[in-house]
């Protein structure tokens, strides 16, 4: 059993690829993890519903199948479990589909979470964690991208939709002292990862010896970061309670910190990979030659990511360091073994 302060934890989106593998790494602490996902269908169901069918093997572990819009389910919810910590991993994902649907985006990551800050605040959460993304940087192109820029210029609703996350929850920590961290994650890949991501959708066309959608005509460059660093992160920031910054100043702000309790944080690669480069390590791995699709950017993508994290390291002494090399073929062991490919 696990014995420090924070052994009760709400993962939110736990059967997500995030959040799936952060609740694995809690349970094996020995922290008691309550799962909350509506297990909907913007990808295949099943690969979610085998995350789940693993984590419930947990003595420690319970999914509550339930959509965290239900403000009244969310209130009698967090009442009836008094969580020590809140980990908000659940949100309608994806730059792209937030051009299509994006109404989702708006149930999700705006009502959805205002539940989740008003549950932390009316039951004594002490510390909540929640994703946000390395998309609120926009048309921002000073690089690496750091918590203490100005983001104001998004060019997707999903990214409005994160940032809007971060700013409500400065609020909730301003007015009612809710400590909240927000992490900005950059381009997440391994095991049990998205199938709407590059790196999934990559391995199966080449495989099925179809042709990739390569976008930017492969001048993409990300900070691609590899899922046990984003864990990690995420678990030594959660036992890492924020304290107001005494050196903040209204005369001149500063994004990343406050006179409240609230913290922001990059968590990538601090590395950023061309496209092509990326495609040529999956192909090394996988034996086979990809057939590219030069395509322009899409409508919402940025050319560039590159994470700062400068503020990560000097605070909770951890810098993420798994490179392509390591990381993807991994995926792609997990990915022959789970398709049987």
């Amino acid at each position: 059993m696990y014995k420090g302060s924070v052994s009760k934890v709400l993962v939110t989106g736990a059967a997500g690829f995030i959040g799936f593998h952060l609740s694995r790494r809690l349970l094996a602490e020995g922290r008691t993890v309550v799962g909350l996902d509506n297990m909907n269908d913007y990808y295949d169901p099943a690969i979610k519903e085998a995350r789940a069918a693993i984590l419930k093997e947990a003595p420690l572990f319970t999914l509550v199948r339930r959509d965290m819009a239900d403000r009244g389910f969310m209130k009698e919810f967090f009442e009836e479990e008094r969580f020590d910590a809140v980990v908000n991993l659940a949100a309608q994902a994806g730059v792209r589909y937030s051009l299509v649907n994006p109404h989702s985006y708006v149930d999700t990551n705006l009502v959805g979470f205002a539940n989740i800050l008003e549950g932390c605040r009316h039951t004594g959460v002490r510390h909540l964690v929640f994703a946000s993304s390395s998309s609120v940087y926009g048309i921002n192109t000073r690089m690496p991208f750091s918590v203490h820029d100005n983001v104001d210029h998004p060019v997707s609703l999903y990214a409005a939709s994160k940032k809007a996350n971060e700013l409500m929850a400065h609020t909730y920590a301003h007015l009612f002292r809710l400590p909240c961290t927000g992490l900005r994650f950059f381009t997440v890949y391994g095991p049990w990862g998205r199938p709407d991501m590059a790196l999934f959708l990559f391995t199966k066309a080449i495989l099925a010896g179809k042709p990739i959608d390569v976008f930017n005509y492969g001048r993409m460059r990300r900070d691609f970061t590899y899922i046990d660093d984003i864990v990690e992160g995420v678990v030594r920031v959660m036992d890492r309670i924020p304290e107001p910054d005494p050196a903040w100043s209204g005369a001149s702000p500063d994004p990343g910190t406050s006179s409240a309790p609230y913290r922001i944080y990059n968590i990538g690669n601090n590395e950023p990979v061309e496209l092509m480069r990326f495609i040529e390590i999956l192909e090394e791995t996988l034996g086979r030659k990809a057939e590219k699709r030069l395509l322009p950017i899409q409508p919402g993508d940025v050319p560039e990511t590159y994470a700062d994290i400068e503020d990560l390291e000097r605070d909770v002494g951890f810098r993420p360091a798994t490179s392509l090399e390591t990381g993807i073929p991994r995926f792609v062991e997990w990915y022959r073994e789970f398709y049987r490919a």
